[in-house]
């Protein structure tokens, strides 16, 4: 009980000490499960998923926390779906790999960066072993080629304000257009879902403010089923169109492997395939506006990056906009197109600022957070700098809280490139090459 002191302010559990267990959020009760485990005194400490239900912030003080029960003799075991915060937290990795349900093979451990990269990769050379049909890379920042689609039609909505109880929400006006992604970005308790509610008109803004007229369908952060059935019979009552479409079976319903469990009741699946579900159902539905609340929760590392992919898919072959509040930072920058970053006091005052570009915005959120991201120069992965690390000062002091997009190439760019900078260099006589890079 000696560090008692230390997990209560990390893991912000000072404001509900004296609160009844049984009242606790999603969030703060995944940061008390996480404070019983470190305070005791163990040779082998494990933990399952601890970054669910938290924010981008909250996760990270999770990993310190967890990292400094780390002594001589003394072992810490983590399952981890979040990459990011696996490849901070980790100093070996192990990739477990299988048919789900049936069996499971865990390989022997792996460096953080090379099984990180292994597992996206999808081939495990040292056991000769392909565990996926392709390998999962990251294309940060701009749209790329396959989603190369006209913006056609703008939407705005106006400067508002939402007072709930005690709870403040200063919102900017702001604008977005069709074939878009907006990411919500900020920390629990800082009006994300209450802003989704806004648009979609489940709540109202405070004083005469009206909301211009939307096609809107909302994915909510909390799934109940109140349904009696089957997925399928679920699916023909709600979505059957579009269910019964080949091109949304093509683009949605067979990449979410939903034929695994859609003749099961609906009553009898797991939190992750309860997600899957809820995310068809949204997508299924008309609207030009889509809110998905948190799609990475309940998930794991690959079908997350598969949730992304397909929202990303339809979003822009539909020419549709959708604005999605996610903490899992990779799978955030992979789908954004621009973000709101959202500050102020968590669950007191807070304020969405106007939507801007994932550069400017994730450095807004990052500084907030005194956190820097670089990127993995194979798979192009964000990963989190160690704190007051050598990159973690220099990009602090150039204020690149996040690479920018245009540091990253292909491997044959990145060759091209360097030859031709080279070779110039070479003729002109100059003897530093490694001086100058390309942009």
């Amino acid at each position: 009980m000696d560090n008692l002191e230390e997990i209560l302010d990390v893991l912000e559990l000072r404001n509900v000490i004296d609160r009844d267990v049984t009242l606790l959020s999603g969030g703060e009760l995944q940061r008390f499960a996480i404070a019983t485990v470190c305070v005791q005194q163990a040779d082998v400490y494990m933990f399952d998923e601890p970054s669910s239900f938290l924010d981008v912030k909250q996760r990270l003080n999770a990993a310190n926390m967890i990292r400094s029960l780390l002594r001589p003799d003394d072992y810490v075991i983590c399952v981890e779906h979040d990459l990011s915060v696996l490849d901070y937290l980790s100093d070996f990795v192990c990739i477990l790999y299988g048919t789900p349900a049936v069996f499971g093979v865990v390989t022997m451990p792996y460096s953080v960066r090379e099984g990180i990269n292994i597992f996206l990769d999808g081939n495990i050379p040292t056991e000769n072993m392909r565990i996926r049909d392709e390998s999962l890379q990251f294309r940060l920042t701009d749209a790329g080629d396959e989603y190369l689609i006209e913006q056609s039609n703008a939407y705005s909505y106006p400067a508002m304000e939402k007072t709930m109880g005690n709870f403040h929400l200063s919102i900017e006006a702001g604008e977005f257009t069709n074939s878009e992604i907006v990411v919500l970005m900020g920390e629990n308790g800082t009006g994300k879902t209450t802003f989704c509610r806004l648009l979609a008109g489940t709540e109202k803004p405070d004083g005469a403010k009206q909301m211009p007229k939307m096609s809107v369908v909302m994915k909510p952060q909390t799934l109940t089923v109140k349904f009696q059935g089957t997925v399928r019979q679920l699916f023909f009552k709600k979505i059957k169109g579009q269910f019964l479409n080949q091109q949304f079976q093509t683009d949605v319903y067979r990449p979410l492997k939903m034929d695994d469990f859609v003749d099961s009741e609906l009553s009898n699946l797991s939190g992750g395939e309860l997600q899957r579900v809820a995310i068809v159902l949204a997508l299924g539905m008309v609207a030009d506006i889509y809110l998905i609340d948190e799609p990475s929760a309940y998930l794991d590392s690959e079908q997350r990056l598969m949730v992304s992919r397909v929202i990303k898919r339809f979003i822009m072959h539909n020419k549709k906009t959708a604005f999605v509040v996610e903490h899992d930072f990779i799978m955030a920058t992979y789908l954004a197109d621009r973000v709101i970053v959202f500050d102020g006091k968590p669950s007191v005052d807070s304020r969405a600022n106007k939507p801007e570009s994932l550069l400017t915005g994730c450095n807004r959120f990052l500084k907030n957070l005194d956190v820097t991201f670089r990127r993995d120069p194979n798979s192009y992965r964000p990963r989190i700098n160690k704190l007051n690390s050598q990159m973690d000062q220099e990009q602090k002091l150039a204020g690149n809280y996040l690479k920018r997009a245009s540091q990253r190439r292909t491997h044959s760019h990145h060759r091209r490139n360097n030859l031709t900078v080279s070779t110039r260099q070479a003729q002109m006589g100059r003897t530093k090459a490694s001086s100058i890079q390309a942009a």
